[in-house]
């Protein structure tokens, strides 16, 4: 069996973390789209694995949760006219939660944006959590039932809902611009929430880190998920290098795990390759095996 070489799968990873798409980083790395798929799915496995373990009785404080859009193989509109469109094409969302303070992001939840995926999402970020939390979401109604169910009144909760206004401009410039905020209002919803503290600026960046790091999130382009595992997969290998190996300007040069005491060191993408290589199968003996049979 042909074995990667480890300097390989080093430069692999760090081109898709990097944000290169799997054709791109195959034709750099010279291999072949499968191999580059390969690692990404086993990379994906083993960095969901050891997050959802090592990311639990977290210091955290303050906790800032939104949610990404993205799509599997056609956007909704377009999915009736696809052809061979998989059960899970059309649109995708992403919810994500992060600690003000540390910069970590302890959770995250793969879904439609329904209360459904939003129950999971709180209830998969409440355990992960070591003392009570300052919440803040945006207006979104789904929130409100899930926060309810995982925290109960454990929590000081409030929303940061923004108010739009119509995007300025003509043509393709107003096509292409986001909508204008033009105010704010703060709402509180349980517990004693300081107002200074209601803002979602941190997870909002975060989307933004995920669209450049991650060229499945990336707009108008053709490199988008065709499957939602790979989806996920691409997903959790980006947080493991962001959390673990990409230093954080904002902390002085460490990781958010080291700034959430997770780690004491910054990881480099060679553990990343080494945590995917401890996560496989060890290989067992080739071939069936038969016990010898001895004759009297």
């Amino acid at each position: 069996m042909n074995i990667l070489p480890f300097e390989k799968r080093c430069l692999i990873l760090r081109l898709l973390v990097e944000g290169m798409s799997v054709r791109a980083t195959a034709r750099t790395a010279d291999v072949s789209k499968s191999t580059v798929m390969k690692l990404l799915v086993n990379a994906g496995k083993a960095s969901a694995a050891y997050q959802d373990e090592a990311l639990r009785d977290l210091p955290c404080e303050r906790i800032q949760v939104d949610e990404i859009w993205s799509f599997i193989y056609a956007k909704d509109k377009n999915v009736a006219r696809a052809k061979s469109a998989p059960p899970e094409a059309g649109d995708v969302w992403t919810w994500t939660a992060i600690c003000a303070d540390t910069k970590l992001v302890p959770s995250w939840q793969i879904g439609d944006r329904s209360s459904a995926t939003a129950i999971e999402f709180m209830d998969d970020l409440r355990p992960r959590l070591a003392k009570r939390v300052q919440l803040t979401s945006d207006g979104h109604k789904a929130y409100l039932e899930a926060v309810e169910g995982a925290f109960g009144g454990d929590v000081d909760y409030a929303q940061l809902v923004k108010l739009y206004g119509s995007a300025g401009g003509k043509g393709d410039e107003k096509r292409y611009s986001p909508a204008e905020c033009t105010g704010i209002r703060k709402r509180k919803i349980e517990g004693s929430p300081d107002p200074a503290a209601v803002s979602t600026s941190y997870v909002e960046r975060q989307n933004l880190t995920m669209r450049m790091s991650i060229r499945r999130f990336t707009r108008l382009t053709n490199a988008f998920s065709k499957k939602i595992e790979n989806h996920a997969h691409s997903v959790a290998l980006h947080f493991m290098h962001y959390n673990f190996c990409r230093p954080h300007q904002s902390l002085g040069g460490i990781s958010p795990a080291m700034a959430a005491g997770v780690t004491d060191r910054l990881w480099d993408i060679e553990d990343l390759v080494q945590i995917t290589e401890d996560a496989m199968p060890k290989p067992g003996p080739r071939g069936p095996y038969r016990k010898r049979q001895i004759s009297n």
